[in-house]
């Protein structure tokens, strides 16, 4: 088997720690520590943040969807596949250089994707942008962590505790949608969903296309309104 090479670093603010982007032939992975965040063959519930959401969204024309983490482009290029030409998809990553990866090394893992006219890219944390205006979003989908539990960043766990999940909920539309996903289940955090007045579904989708090995959590919590 060939081996691992390490074809950059990046730090994350907030002393998260570092970020290796790592390569082995054709295969890609992003990692914090000793733990894998992403692999470019294991994309299938990351896609599934996106399909399962738009599914949900009852087709609704020109809307306006913000995507918290940009990972290597699988929750993004999937959303493209499913949007309208006159959606609108702005999506916050935190670490410049996940940004600068994307356009470098993983340009072929990303097919493009970042120049699509709906496409906007925002360097920065989501948390400001759901915060900024009320029913601003028809869906938010999160995936800016192993899960509602911070692993590579304490402070993403104000995005999933219940005064988090009020903001994304008020930052809505009504009927929107709000998708978060997760490696593993956390009953705390459905709880939290439930009774932030979110209509709450708990998928458990498979990790990789095809249906085969690891599955992952997606939540999904609709807004009926207020």
């Amino acid at each position: 088997m060939k081996p691992w090479i390490h074809l950059d670093s990046a730090q994350m603010p907030d002393d998260g720690g570092e970020l290796r982007l790592m390569r082995r032939d054709t295969e890609f992975s992003i990692m914090a520590g000793p733990i894998e965040l992403m692999n470019s063959r294991l994309s299938g519930s990351e896609e599934a943040l996106a399909t399962l959401t738009w599914e949900r969204l009852s087709g609704r024309a020109a809307p306006r969807v913000l995507i918290g983490g940009l990972g290597m482009g699988f929750t993004l290029r999937a959303a493209l596949a499913v949007l309208p030409g006159d959606a609108r998809v702005t999506v916050a990553e935190l670490v410049p250089a996940v940004v600068a990866w994307a356009r470098g090394p993983l340009a072929g893992v990303f097919s493009g994707c970042l120049d699509d006219p709906r496409v906007t890219i925002r360097e920065g944390d989501v948390g400001p942008l759901i915060g900024a205006r009320q029913a601003a979003w028809d869906a938010i989908l999160l995936d800016v962590d192993n899960g509602p539990e911070g692993l590579t960043r304490r402070a993403n766990d104000a995005l999933y505790d219940l005064a988090g999940l009020a903001r994304t909920r008020a930052a809505l539309t009504r009927g929107g949608v709000v998708a978060v996903w997760s490696s593993a289940p956390d009953e705390g955090f459905t709880r939290r969903m439930r009774r932030s007045g979110l209509l709450t579904e708990v998928l458990r989708v498979p990790a990789r296309k095809g249906g085969r090995g690891a599955r992952h959590v997606i939540w999904i919590g609709t807004n009926g309104g207020r």
